[in-house]
């Protein structure tokens, strides 16, 4: 195999294994991954893209399969979109350098994506209306729950993977490998 055909199929074989890590991870911890209280372990890997741009799409298509878990097309479309948006602006950060300030900003976008986009699909694609009277109010809880899952996810799990995986000598090679394919 040639050069150019071995780095592409590294590269398609990475991102086959962050949409599967991202879908299975979703799956198997189903009972924390939906619903208007969330805790999505999995969105841990929209950091991903701040050290490989290139795993946006991978992280896109493994919300894509999650999603599809629910059954709901708000929540396949408008939820994946969620993921692809904070995970194109993450990228975005990364390439500003791997700085305190550009992983924070980093790690805030799936934060703010989901409560805005997955906070509105809970409330009025799935009907949970904590506040029956009070649609809004309903919304700011989904959006706040949704928020803070994210946040507990994306601060405690995908802050500390931008911070040590390059300290890793062998991850460091990788990502180098997998940004120079």
């Amino acid at each position: 195999m040639n050069k150019q055909k071995s780095s592409t199929a590294f590269r398609l074989t990475v991102m086959a294994v962050v949409a599967a890590a991202y879908a299975a991870l979703t799956v198997v911890l189903a009972p924390i991954s939906y619903g208007p209280v969330q805790f999505r372990v999995s969105e841990a890997l929209t950091a991903l893209p701040f050290l490989m741009p290139g795993t946006v799409w991978a992280v896109f298509a493994g919300c894509i399969l999650a999603n599809l878990y629910t059954g709901s097309v708000l929540d396949i479309v408008f939820g994946s979109l969620a993921t692809l948006l904070a995970a194109l602006l993450t990228a975005w950060f990364g390439k500003r350098g791997n700085t305190v300030r550009n992983r924070l900003l980093g790690c805030l976008m799936p934060v703010l994506f989901n409560a805005v986009i997955v906070g509105a699909v809970l409330t009025w694609g799935y009907q949970f209306q904590e506040f029956p009277n009070d649609p809004l109010a309903s919304y700011g809880f989904n959006a706040l729950t949704v928020g803070l899952g994210e946040a507990g996810v994306l601060y405690l799990i995908g802050y500390t993977l931008l911070r040590q995986l390059p300290k890793i000598k062998v991850i460091r090679e990788f990502i180098e490998r997998f940004n120079k394919t």
